[in-house]
């Protein structure tokens, strides 16, 4: 059975506060969405590589497919208003006539340091279950928090933060999906990511947890890129 990655870009970056996309920020001398690519491109157990990017981008699109720097990279597409619904555009795009049921790993291109230990655990988890997270640890403590009062204190042991890739059996994440279509109570309390879909709607599906890594960070403000750019600078230096 072969192996989709799917990164995800089609957000606008609002919270990054800068006229340039998230997505097209330089990150040692390379779009920071071009990290990710690279990531699956190198990954020996993934097959094919599938872009979802914002709409009105058709240039930068096609720049990254006739560049010919990654040849897994077969598609670019455009995504939605939200991050469930360019994973929706890019279910649709794999289940096309003849397709074959495959793995997907839905990754977010915001997190370029993805290492190919943690695509390979997660290539490896879908051999062993139909939906797959991963997950660090959470050094916090984490409370619930109600009208600036502290309600409850969380047991840390059982609390993790999530990362990506998340993976799935590309049957499983669509049938997720359309269970959340046919939810008319989903748009008021929308998942924020694949693995909670499942959660929500294949309750009997479990999700294996792949290890994280704290060098899978999220670029979500510009001092992230300043976190990357260093840890990318140790890493040359190291090797």
């Amino acid at each position: 059975m072969r192996t989709v990655a799917v990164v995800l870009a089609g957000g606008t970056g609002q919270r990054f506060g800068d006229g340039l996309p998230k997505q097209w920020q330089p990150l040692a001398g390379r779009p920071l969405i071009e990290h990710s690519i690279a990531a699956f491109d190198d990954a020996p157990g993934v097959d094919a590589i599938l872009a979802v990017l914002p709409p009105g981008q058709p240039g930068r699109a096609a720049g990254l497919l006739d560049s010919g720097r990654y040849r897994k990279l077969t598609a670019v597409i455009e995504g939605g208003a939200a991050r469930t619904d360019s994973t929706r555009r890019a279910i649709h795009a794999l289940s096309g006539p003849g397709q074959q049921d495959c793995r997907v790993l839905f990754h977010d291109a915001a997190r370029p340091l993805v290492d190919q230990r943690i695509i390979a655990d997660c290539i490896a988890a879908l051999g062993k279950a139909n939906a797959v997270g991963v997950t660090v640890p959470s050094a916090d403590t984490i409370v619930e928090v109600s009208d600036g009062v502290i309600s409850a204190m969380l047991r840390r042991d059982r609390l993790a933060r999530c990362q990506t890739p998340q993976g799935f059996l590309l049957s499983v994440i669509r049938r997720a999906y359309q269970l959340a279509d046919a939810d008319p109570a989903f748009a008021e309390l929308p998942a924020t990511d694949d693995c909670g879909i499942v959660l929500r709607y294949l309750p009997g599906e479990p999700v294996l947890t792949v290890p994280g890594s704290e060098r899978n960070l999220k670029i979500t403000y510009p001092a992230d890129l300043a976190v990357a750019e260093t840890l990318l600078r140790c890493q040359r230096t190291a090797t």
